[in-house]
């Protein structure tokens, strides 16, 4: 199984998604819990909501692999991203909801983290850094959309119900003011969606490590109640009704994402 799905496109957007992955290597998968089996935490169907990304000609990098083989938007040395708060870890030990993902005695030591760390996280970075440099080189800049949802509510890493449409550019420090502005603004926009900036989800490693707006890089997550397009229990069916209304509002957020990158170019 190839690590992740790539495709070179000739905009300068480049529309990333670490935690759709589903694949577990099968002797991993014989030390993981039932629970950890159902792949609970997936950003499910993010790719199939994103089906539009080709005829924009963005360039796509779709993990394949579980975050529970290693978690893509997390630092290679498992440096909290939100200090004081609940995460979870590089190499989850346990789900959203503290289920543990291991048996017993089959959870990953230090050699087994590293091991992964160098197997599945370098690949996957190496080939975002390359794309984004090549992105730069043929445009002068390069944006860079990291693609996630998750449950509209986990007690854990927040009270109450999320909202919607969850953007983050770590205090707006991986874009420009004038991008992440626009992009906003497109968001409140859609009006039967909820909206937050920087709220609770701001950004993980990926908007972090690579949005440099100083350089012509310019980075935004967007996080996803997976209410707004799925059924949020098992076995997380796509909900294609709620799906129809969502699409052309992502699309018009990375429209926005876009023609505001060239504006400021």
């Amino acid at each position: 199984m190839d690590l992740f799905r790539f495709r070179a496109g000739t905009s300068p957007l480049l529309v990333a998604m670490p935690h759709v992955g589903t694949y577990l290597p099968v002797e991993l998968a014989a030390r993981m819990t039932g629970a950890a089996l159902a792949l609970p935490d997936t950003d499910w169907h993010v790719d199939r909501l994103y089906d539009f990304l080709d005829a924009l000609d963005a360039s796509t990098l779709i993990a394949t692999h579980s975050r529970y083989v290693i978690d893509l938007n997390r630092p290679h040395d498992n440096a909290s991203l939100y200090p004081g708060q609940d995460t979870t870890s590089l190499v989850p030990i346990d789900t959203f909801t503290r289920e543990r993902i291991y048996r017993d005695g089959q959870a990953p030591d230090d050699t087994d983290i590293k091991f992964r760390v160098q197997h599945y996280w370098r690949p996957y970075h190496e080939q975002l850094q390359h794309e984004l440099a090549r992105l730069r080189a043929v445009h002068g800049y390069a944006l860079l959309w990291d693609a996630h949802s998750i449950a509209s509510v986990v007690p854990r890493f927040f009270a109450g119900q999320l909202p919607d449409l969850n953007l983050g550019t770590v205090d707006g420090s991986s874009c420009a003011a004038f991008i992440e502005r626009t992009v906003t603004e497109a968001a409140r926009r859609a009006s039967s969606y909820t909206t937050v900036l920087n709220g609770r989800f701001k950004g993980g490693y990926t908007t972090r490590a690579y949005g440099r707006p100083t350089e012509h890089v310019h980075a935004i997550q967007l996080e996803l109640s997976q209410r707004i397009y799925m059924n949020e229990g098992p076995p997380f069916a796509f909900r294609d009704d709620l799906a129809a209304r969502l699409g052309p509002v992502l699309r018009d957020l990375l429209a926005a994402f876009v023609t505001a990158a060239r504006a400021s170019a």
